[in-house]
């Protein structure tokens, strides 16, 4: 321990007072110590622009075409996944909810698609807590086939229904701007991408809501809220008024999604060909990464 502290006692004299305390301060954290990951891409990639401007989301960015989702459930689903339900459809704009009945993913797809639905939301649960959402994203389908894709499954967690979030709001009707952070690798981009298609793309602004969804080690964090802004205690000496402030206030629900598998097209899996697939024995070595 006396070795170690000499040697820590050099390397402050070596760095100087500025750099040593900053390096006493600065915790040491998941985040900071992270692998370098390869596939991770800058804002400005030509390349990744290039595959943006031209692939299946392209119009939902530019509203070109405007989301229509078809929000269903796994067949019998619990009185509780409905609560879930309710703050989705006040989460996400125009998302109606059909039962499942005995109706096959499959036969779902070709009903929405007919009637011009753009994505699909299967929601399963266990124990009476949403733990799963598949979304697909549709295209009319031509000759009776339902043409699309791609398909997403992510496992759902830590759900807190909005009656739950602490002081929080009502939320209304209007589009909320959307808040994407955190995407920075190639899939990143792909799953940002798919989740930004299931909002509108022309912000309401004067309803102040924002959807966000920060990815963080994987994890996508869910949230809905809603700027205040009202009078502070502080007085402008210029004009005499009372200075405006800002604060956040959450609408809810809470939720994290982590991404377990994409496939290209629509739910098929017997022959449904995957983008990416999660595999935990590879992938899941170390938490740094």
């Amino acid at each position: 321990k006396r070795q170690s502290r000499i040697q820590r006692e050099k390397e402050a004299e070596a760095l100087g007072e500025d750099e040593a305390a900053k390096k006493r301060l600065t915790p040491r954290t998941l985040d900071n110590t992270r692998e370098v990951e390869e596939t991770t891409v800058q804002p400005d990639d030509e390349e990744i622009l290039a595959d943006e401007a031209e692939d299946e989301f392209a119009p939902y960015f530019s509203d070109e075409i405007r989301p229509k989702i078809l929000l269903t459930t796994r067949p019998c689903p619990s009185a509780e996944l409905f609560h879930f339900i309710s703050d989705l459809m006040r989460f996400i704009p125009q998302l109606y909810y059909y039962p499942r009945k005995s109706y096959s993913v499959k036969e779902i797809c070709t009903f929405g698609s007919n009637r011009k639905f753009t994505h699909l939301i299967v929601l399963s649960e266990k124990s009476k807590v949403c733990n799963g959402m598949l979304i697909s994203h549709l295209r009319p389908s031509t000759a009776g086939n339902c043409l699309g894709g791609p398909t997403a499954f992510f496992k759902v967690s830590n759900v807190i229904p909005s009656t739950d979030v602490p002081n929080n709001g009502s939320a209304t009707s209007h589009v909320p701007e959307l808040n994407l952070h955190g995407f920075t690798t190639r899939l990143g981009h792909r799953a940002g991408r798919f989740l930004g298609s299931l909002f509108p793309h022309n912000a309401q602004f004067q309803g102040r809501q924002v959807a966000t969804f920060h990815n963080q080690r994987d994890f996508i964090f869910v949230r809905h809220h809603r700027y205040v802004f009202e009078e502070g205690p502080h007085v402008n000496k210029e004009n005499g008024k009372k200075k405006t402030k800002a604060r956040l206030q959450e609408l809810g629900p809470r939720f994290t999604l982590k991404m377990r598998w994409l496939q290209e097209g629509t739910f098929d899996t017997q022959f449904g060909e995957y983008e990416w697939f999660h595999k935990r024995k590879e992938m899941d070595t170390t938490r740094r990464k």
